[in-house]
């Protein structure tokens, strides 16, 4: 039985592929750096200092956005995009992961 399909990613401008790219970008970097799920320092390390690229990669995204006039954020169709580019995975990271033991 093979997972289902992931929703179709809504139509983007260009600059909002960007943004969405980039801050999945960053997301899976800070995933990296939790101290609540690294297991080594070298590879949290690596992934702090990669962060600063992909930051930068983000703020160029939206600096694109508002210089080309979109000066809102489409909050709903982004999010369905980050739903589809697996989104919500990749952000669970960034948080606490569930005590076990208490």
């Amino acid at each position: 039985m093979r997972p289902p399909e992931p929703p179709p990613l809504p139509a983007l401008t260009r600059a909002e592929g960007a943004y969405v790219d980039a801050y999945l970008d960053v997301v899976d970097r800070l995933g990296r750096l939790n101290p609540a799920r690294a297991t080594h320092t070298y590879g949290a390390l690596r992934a702090a200092q990669a962060l600063v690229a992909e930051a930068e990669a983000l703020r160029a995204a939206l600096t694109l956005m508002h210089g080309r006039g979109e000066a809102e954020v489409h909050a709903r169709t982004l999010a369905r995009a980050l739903r589809a580019l697996d989104g919500e995975r990749r952000t669970e990271r960034v948080t606490l992961p569930h005590d076990r033991c208490g």
